[in-house]
């Protein structure tokens, strides 16, 4: 991933530099000692995430995190941790307090890294149109396109069906069952949950809504969906 870093301090910049340097996945496409001076440079260039401090003259990091790309992964640095609120308004992906460890560092470019590659996963040629799930001792075959949502339930799920009352019961894991539905049609939102992204309808403060039962966005799924939601609004 290419990668910014924009920071006043030089002690800071340089660290973040070693940082990167030493990290496979990143690539420095550019470092700034302020927000004016990579306003002006990344312009015309695609950046896949940008380490920002937030406390800068002029233009402060918060203020150009709202000029960024809806596509730029936000990773706000910072020494002071009054701001995570005003981070969290803005969709930043992470929020370290200085002085950062690598090991911090190494975490919020993993996930940056997570989300690039839920965004730029190609869907498989030929995808399938139903499965089969063993339920009640029987194998029962769900086409995909009538899924509304699976809900994970400790060693079980249920899925959601249109036009079905009853949930069907399968015990197998989430991560099993999210392995198993394409990720062209399917979005992982919670823990619990996953949706089939053309059935959503209606999302009501945070919350995905199915008739009468309302289904949580967490935090750590929080970005993959408002970008997929930037992407049709």
């Amino acid at each position: 991933m290419k990668c910014v870093i924009v920071d006043d301090e030089p002690l800071a910049l340089d660290l973040l530099e070693s940082y990167v340097k030493k990290t496979p996945f990143l690539e420095l496409a550019g470092k700034y000692s302020s927000a004016v001076q990579a306003m002006k440079e990344l312009a015309d260039q695609q950046t896949d995430v940008i380490f920002l401090d937030i406390q800068m003259p002029e233009l402060n990091g918060l203020e150009f995190s709202r000029m960024l790309s809806p596509e730029t992964r936000i990773i706000f640095t910072t020494a002071f941790d009054q701001y995570a609120i005003d981070g969290y308004k803005v969709n930043a992906l992470d929020y370290l307090l200085k002085p950062i460890s690598y090991p911090d560092f190494l975490q919020a470019a993993n996930k940056a890294l997570h989300q690039h590659e839920l965004m730029h996963r190609s869907p498989p040629q030929d995808e399938i149109d139903s499965i089969f799930v063993k339920s009640e001792y029987k194998l029962v075959q769900i086409k995909l396109k009538n899924i509304l949502y699976v809900e994970g339930l400790k060693d079980y799920i249920k899925i959601y069906e249109e036009d079905n009352p009853k949930p069907v019961l399968s015990l197998m894991s989430m991560k099993a069952m999210e392995d198993l539905l394409p990720s062209s049609q399917f979005m992982r939102i919670h823990r619990s949950y996953i949706v089939r992204k053309d059935k959503i309808r209606i999302i009501d403060r945070g919350r995905i809504v199915f008739g009468k039962t309302y289904i949580p966005i967490s935090d750590s799924y929080k970005q993959t969906f408002q970008d997929y939601l930037e992407k049709r609004s």
